[in-house]
């Protein structure tokens, strides 16, 4: 599996594209939010002659759902997320107590992801964990086969997601973390929703919220 980031909008958050040898794709929390952006997007999916299969979200934050109308009218693919997302207000109205204007109603999934689903695409697989704790509904999506799991703002490097916005709770955030992140094994590679990438082994060690 092929890994591309993209960080989008004004919050600097990661967007990942997902890809293998079949030229199958997967994007992660599709954040993109100026035409620029779209088409840095569309310019690589297009030079790499990848196919866009599915849009997943970790969880419907603002930041973290931006462009998935763009992506619903470009390639005609709705959000796939946990149904406790739904519990949360929508897009719109959590970008304007930002300071943000959205001028769209967000569009809804077409397919609710239960933990432990797998998706699939081309030859590559990712389970999903529930993560709640930062929202209701938060998602992580494992890779075994290539030891990396992506957290969207459950685990960043050496710190982990606010839980003062909407549903958020402290105790379930790290209980997720401990239970269902840091058991896996120590070089599995954490990709989260902002900043740089990190490991397992080192959350545990270093992770001031956690250690």
């Amino acid at each position: 599996m092929k890994i591309k980031i993209f960080p989008f909008n004004p919050l600097f958050e990661n967007t990942y594209l997902l890809y293998d040898d079949t030229k199958e794709a997967a994007l992660i929390d599709c954040g993109a939010s100026s035409e620029k952006e779209y088409a840095l997007l569309d310019n690589f999916i297009e030079s790499n002659g990848l196919t866009l299969k599915v849009l997943l979200n970790t969880h419907l934050h603002f930041d973290h759902a931006l462009g998935n109308n763009y992506i619903r009218e470009k390639y005609g693919l709705k959000p796939q997320y946990h149904k406790n997302e739904d519990a949360m207000p929508c897009v719109k109205p959590q970008a304007s107590t930002f300071g943000f204007s959205i001028v769209y109603e967000p569009v809804k999934a077409d397919h609710f992801i239960k933990e432990g689903e797998i998706i699939r695409f081309g030859n590559t697989s990712l389970l999903s964990i529930l993560t709640p704790g930062h929202s209701p509904g938060s998602l992580s999506f494992y890779n075994k086969e290539d030891n990396c799991i992506f957290t969207g703002d459950a685990l960043f490097k050496r710190s982990i997601g606010r839980t003062d916005l909407w549903k958020g709770d402290e105790s379930t955030l790290l209980k997720a973390i401990r239970t269902k992140i840091l058991t896996l094994p120590d070089e599995t590679v954490v990709y989260p929703g902002h900043g740089p990438a990190t490991t397992v082994i080192e959350e545990k060690k270093h992770n001031p919220y956690i250690s």
